[in-house]
This record gives structure tokens, sequence and C-alpha cells, in this order.
């Protein structure tokens, strides 16, 4: 309890003089599980799948599909290189969804309270099987209900830019006319904040346990 104080208390303190806040995704707005796909790719055959993707870090593979550069076609080709056996697209796909869970609804309530006296943003390092499937369980309406609690969504796989690369940041600050100095950058990947500090925001590294609406005034 008293850390969780010390926490909320340490991110109120960091919002003073902030206009401007850019959130992540996957483990701060809708909640994952890297290990359900770890386990669901060493299932199918994959032995260590976690040296080739998990939250720390990826292979080119990964990050080709989060900036955009490779089709579906050819992840499946790429993943299957990893496999003893041919897998079908359907049992790829499966496998990588499995770690997609749900929005969290007290983040989005947060979300929603900040919008009136904040400019928000979103930025993932997402890909089209992920949105695609997020998509599918919630409905394109309700989608686009949640991405227009933001000013703007920059997914990866749409801009070509991902996390913790400091273009994707400066992309952002650019485009919107934003002061860096005026900016919190909230992740759960200490790799994804490191960025924005190297890119001059302000940020906020989210760990497992704590919550947005828990510390967001």
């Amino acid at each position: 309890y008293a850390l969780s104080v010390y926490l909320a208390t340490k991110l109120r303190d960091m919002l003073k003089g902030i206009k401007n806040i850019i959130f992540d995704l996957g483990g701060v707005i809708y909640a994952i599980n890297y290990q359900s796909t770890i386990q669901a790719f060493e299932s199918l055959g994959i032995n260590d799948f976690e040296s080739i993707y998990a939250k720390a870090g990826q292979s080119d593979l990964f990050d080709n599909l989060e900036t955009g550069k490779i089709t579906k076609a050819e992840f499946f080709e790429g993943v299957n290189k990893f496999l003893p056996n041919t897998l079908s697209p359907t049992k790829i796909t499966e496998a990588w969804n499995a770690m997609l869970i749900g929005f969290m609804s007290d983040a989005l309530k947060k979300l929603e309270e900040l919008s009136n006296t904040h400019r928000i943003f979103l930025l993932s390092n997402t890909n089209i099987f992920h949105i695609e499937e997020i998509k599918k369980r919630i409905g394109e309406g309700d989608f686009n209900e949640f991405c227009s609690l933001f000013e703007k969504v920059y997914l990866s796989h749409e801009i070509g830019l991902r996390k913790p690369h400091t273009q994707v940041f400066a992309h952002i600050v650019d485009e919107q006319g934003l002061e860096a100095s005026e900016t919190l950058f909230i992740d759960d990947s200490p790799q994804h904040v490191a960025g924005a500090l190297k890119a001059g925001l302000n940020a906020f590294h989210l760990k497992d346990g704590e919550k947005i609406s828990q510390l967001l005034p």
C-alpha cells in the first residue's frame, strides 16, 4: 500500500506542467499475456520461442511485422522456418493472438477523464493480426469508439515506426506540434520508456500490477 501511494505521488508530481500524454496499448490499456503466446508456439514445436519473441525484445521477423514491412504470407513463412512441421496460417494466427486478453475497463474510464484535461494519444507496437483480432472480438464500432478517446492513434504497422526508436516519438511531437517537455509517455516496457526519455519526453514505466487508474489523479 505504501509503495502504491509513493508511486501515485511520484506520477502526480510528474504530471505537473504536462499537457500531453502518450499511452502504450498492451499492458497499459489492453491486458496481454506474452507467456500465453510463448507457450502456444512452444506447444506447436518451436523450442525456446522466448529467444525470438519476448516483452524485452524480439527478432527481425516480428520487428518487420510490427512496422508493416512484411505481408501476412511472409510472416507465416518466417514462423514456419522455426517449426519442425509446416503449420497452417490459422494455427499460427491462433498462437500469435493467444496473448490477447481484453481491454481494462478501469483504464478506459481513466482515459475518458483525462481526455477532458489533456491532449491524449495512443502509440502501440502492434500488427495487423492483433488489430484485426481485437476488432473481431469487440466489433468495428466499439473499436472506433475506443480510438475516438484519443486525438490520434499511432499503430506501428501503419506508420512504419516502432518503439523504442526515438524517430517514432519525434514523429508524433512534430506532427502534433507538441513540446516534448510538456509530454508524458506511459509504457510497461522499460526499453520503450528509455527511448522516450532519449527523445526528450517525460516517461513513466508502468510495472506489473500497477494500473493507470490507481496512479493517475
